[in-house]
Parts: C-alpha cells; structure tokens; sequence
C-alpha cells in the first residue's frame, strides 16, 4: 500500500531516470589524446600508476594494431569511460587461431550500463572480420 504524498523508492537495482540528456556509448579504436583518460582508470582499479606500459600498450596495439591486435575505448558524453585490448592469436597450445581479451575496464561509475558488453560485442566484430569465431580471455580468481 503507498503511502500518500509520499514518492515511492525506486526498487533496489532499478535503474534511476535522469533527465540529464546523455550522448549514448560509443566505442572507437584508441587515440594518443585517450591515454590519460586509460591510464587514470586503470590507476583506479590497480592502485598503479603505469604510464609507461601503457605507452607501450598504445603503441603496440593502438598505433600498429587495428589488423589483428585492437586497443578500444568507449566513449560517453565526450569522456573515455572504458578500454579493452585483444589480438588474435593462433596456436598457442595448438589451439587454432582465436581471439583473447587480455584486458578490459570500466570507469566504476559507469558500470551496469552496458560499456563493458558494447566493448566486447566491437571486439567479437573485429575478430569475426579476419575469419575468428572464438573469444577467449581469463578472469582473476580473487
């Protein structure tokens, strides 16, 4: 039974509406104007601040990937709120070739909102395109 003149609570889990107008995820491949943005979040998540791995990152996979190696972001009114970073690689183990996430993050504030999902499905077209229907990656146990 509601209460009168009371707003009744959203459900636990529920989505709020805002009425704030957002611009809807988008993900593209990585820039160099992106880095701060990627090295800031993962600093977030790892407690490191590892600037230079991640030059290298971009430069291996942002720069000279897009064929077989892709380093994405995604991008929510005009700021980088996520990354990930796969190749495809063919057989290790004998296993045929396949595609690996090696890594992928979103902003805390921007989780549950489908950035991680739309990052994954950019990346499974990748790999589709080069002739790759597997998706592999590996998740810490902790």
């Amino acid at each position: 039974m509601k209460a009168r003149g009371k707003t009744p609570r959203p459900k636990r889990g529920a989505a709020l509406k805002s009425h704030a107008r957002e611009e809807p995820t988008q993900v593209r491949p990585v820039r160099a104007g992106d880095l701060p943005a990627v090295i800031a979040l993962d600093a977030t998540v790892t407690g490191l601040h590892k600037a230079d791995y991640w030059q290298r990152v971009y430069r291996r996979y942002g720069v000279a990937g897009q064929g077989l190696r892709h380093f994405l972001v995604a991008v929510a009114d005009s700021r980088v709120i996520g990354f990930v970073i796969g190749e495809v690689r063919d057989w290790e183990f004998g296993s045929p070739p396949c595609g690996w996430v090696f890594a992928i993050d979103v902003d805390p504030r921007a989780r549950q909102k489908g950035a991680g999902s739309l990052m994954l499905a950019a990346m499974r077209e990748r790999f589709e395109r080069v002739g790759v229907t597997i998706l592999r990656t590996m998740l810490a146990s902790d």
